[in-house]
C-alpha cells in the first residue's frame, strides 16, 4: 500500500497536465469546428438572394449540431477532471453562459425554420436571428474568454466576488469583437471551400479583408494585454518558446491566403484550423498551470492542481479517453467526407 500510495503521489502531476491538454484540446475542436458555421452565421446577411442565403446553409447544415457536441464534451471533460475549476467557471460566467445557450437555441430553430415557408418575410425574419445568433454567441464566447485571460476576482474559496457588470469591461469586449472576426474569417475560407461560380468569387473577395480585421484585433488586443493584463505579459516574456509558437501561427495564416488565391481550397480550410488551434496553444503555455486565474489576488487562482479529481479518477477517466476518442473522431471524419465538395441546392436542402 505504501508503494502504491507512493506511485500516485509520482503520476498525479502527470495525469493533471494530461488533462489541463486534452480539455484544451476539445475546446479547440470545438473553435475550429463550430468556429466555421458560427462564422458562416455572421457573414449570412452579406449576400442577399434567397438561393446565395441557403447554399450558406446548407454548407453547414450536416455538421453544425455535431460540432455543438464538442462543447459539451468539453463541459463535461472539464466537470470530471477538473471540477473546482468547472464550479468556478459555471458559476462566474452564469449569466454570459445562459446568454450563449439562449442565442445557440435561436441560431438553431433559425436553420431549421428558416425554409419551411416561402413567406419573404419569413425568411428574411429567420435570416437576422441566424446572423444575429451567430453573432452574439460568438461575442459571448470572446467576453469569456477574455474575462479568462484578464482574469476574474475569486476570494480564498474560489467564488466570484464580482457581477455581470464587472465581466462586461472593455479588455473582454473587446475580445469579443475579436473572436467574431476570427469566426468570420475561418468561415469565410469555408464556404470559399463549399461554394462555386460566382458567390465562390464574391466569397474569396471577402477573406484578405476578413484576414486584415482579424489580424488588426488580434495584436491591438495583445497590445493592450500588456497594460492591463501586465501579470500575463511577465509570463509570456518568461516563456520565449511562446513567441515561436505565435511566429508559426501567423505563417499559417499567411498560407491560408496563399493557398485560397491558387485555388487550392481545402489547404487553406486546413491551414485556417491549424492557424486556430495554435492560437488556442499560445493561450494554454501562457496561462498554465491556471484553470481559473485570480486577479487582483493571484493566490486565490484556480490551477490544475488545486482542482483536479483524485488520481484514480484522472487515470480511469484516460480509459475512457483511449476509447472513446477514437469513436467520436471517426464519426465526425465519417460526416465530413460523406458530405465533401460543393454545396448544391436539392428538393431536400432547408
Amino acid at each position: 500500500m505504501h508503494f502504491l500510495s507512493n506511485l500516485l503521489e509520482t503520476v498525479t502531476p502527470y495525469y493533471t497536465i494530461i488533462w489541463f491538454v486534452l480539455v484544451g484540446a476539445l475546446f479547440t475542436g470545438y473553435s475550429m469546428l463550430d468556429g466555421f458555421d458560427l462564422g458562416v452565421g455572421v457573414l449570412h446577411l452579406l449576400v442577399s438572394k434567397d438561393e446565395e442565403r441557403r447554399i450558406f446553409l446548407n454548407a453547414i447544415g450536416p455538421v453544425w449540431d455535431g460540432n455543438e457536441v464538442w462543447l459539451v464534451v468539453g463541459g463535461g471533460a472539464l466537470f470530471a477532471a477538473f471540477p473546482g475549476a468547472y464550479a468556478t467557471v459555471f458559476s462566474s460566467f452564469y449569466m454570459p453562459f445562459i446568454l450563449l445557450l439562449f442565442f445557440l437555441i435561436f441560431r438553431a430553430v433559425a436553420i431549421e425554420f428558416r425554409s419551411k415557408e416561402p413567406s419573404p418575410l419569413w425568411r428574411q425574419s429567420w435570416d437576422i436571428l441566424f446572423a444575429v445568433g451567430s453573432i452574439l454567441s460568438s461575442f459571448m464566447l470572446g467576453i469569456t474568454l477574455g474575462n479568462l485571460t484578464r482574469g476574474i476576482p475569486l476570494d480564498a474559496e474560489g467564488e466570484f466576488m464580482g457581477t455581470f457588470w464587472d465581466l462586461l469591461n472593455p479588455y473582454s469586449l473587446f475580445m469579443g469583437i475579436t473572436v467574431v472576426a476570427l469566426f468570420a474569417m475561418h468561415g469565410s475560407i469555408y464556404l470559399v471551400m463549399k461554394t462555386e461560380g460566382a458567390l465562390q468569387e464574391r466569397v474569396k473577395s471577402w477573406v484578405p479583408y476578413l484576414i486584415l480585421l482579424f489580424v488588426a484585433c488580434y495584436f491591438t488586443f495583445n497590445f493592450s494585454t500588456l497594460f492591463v493584463s501586465s501579470h500575463l505579459a511577465k509570463v509570456v516574456f518568461s516563456r520565449p518558446w511562446i513567441f515561436g509558437v505565435l511566429a508559426v501561427d501567423m505563417f499559417f495564416l499567411w498560407k491560408v491566403w496563399s493557398f485560397v488565391k491558387k485555388g487550392k481550397e481545402l489547404i487553406a480550410f486546413l491551414c485556417s484550423c491549424i492557424m486556430m488551434a495554435l492560437l488556442l496553444a499560445t493561450f494554454g503555455l501562457t496561462y498554465y498551470p491556471n484553470m481559473v486565474l485570480s486577479y487582483p489576488h493571484p493566490e486565490n487562482s484556480i490551477t490544475i492542481f488545486n482542482s483536479a479529481s483524485t488520481p484514480k479518477t484522472l487515470g480511469l477517466l484516460c480509459i475512457i479517453v483511449i476509447l472513446g476518442v477514437p469513436m467520436v473522431v471517426s464519426y465526425t471524419t465519417s460526416v465530413y467526407w460523406i458530405f465533401r465538395g460543393k454545396t448544391r441546392l436539392t428538393d431536400t436542402s432547408y
